[in-house]
């Protein structure tokens, strides 16, 4: 099967290790995934808009906490409404959580990194992540 035939879109950050480990398990599956490093390309409200709707989540739930602006930004007190996580996610990309994949058969944040063998086709014979942990397919 080619990429053309099964599409497969990962937003990804290099710096995190459970995004490079989802790659490498879709590069292992035999898959040519687009790879968007979104940092660098940022994000458009209704793309975040349309992602977070297939995945089934709200972007309080897409947000990243850890390693981001969300405390200093006050994003994670109560009654932070919706529109102004999507607002602060255009201006700081770090706050969406990775990796994101897209494939014909879904959309999903994919932590851990192996809940995007759901996604696949086909998964790949054996992985081990960077960490040495085995993956059970």
């Amino acid at each position: 099967m080619s990429h053309a035939d099964f599409p497969i879109t990962i937003f990804h950050n290099p710096a995190c290790g459970t995004s490079r480990n989802t790659v490498a398990m879709v590069e292992a599956a035999g898959y040519a995934p687009k790879v968007v490093e979104y940092l660098e390309a940022g994000w458009t409200h209704e793309q975040l808009r349309e992602l977070a709707s297939e995945a089934g989540l709200t972007f309080r739930q897409l947000m990243r906490e850890k390693g981001t602006p969300a405390q200093e930004l006050g994003l994670l007190a109560d009654g932070v409404s919706e529109n102004s996580i999507l607002d602060a996610m255009i201006e700081h990309p770090i706050l969406v959580n990775r990796p994101i994949v897209v494939t014909p058969k879904g959309v999903k944040l994919c932590r851990p990194s192996e809940g995007v063998l759901d996604l696949l086709d086909r998964k790949p014979e054996s992985f081990t992540k960077e960490d040495g942990e085995v993956v059970k397919l």
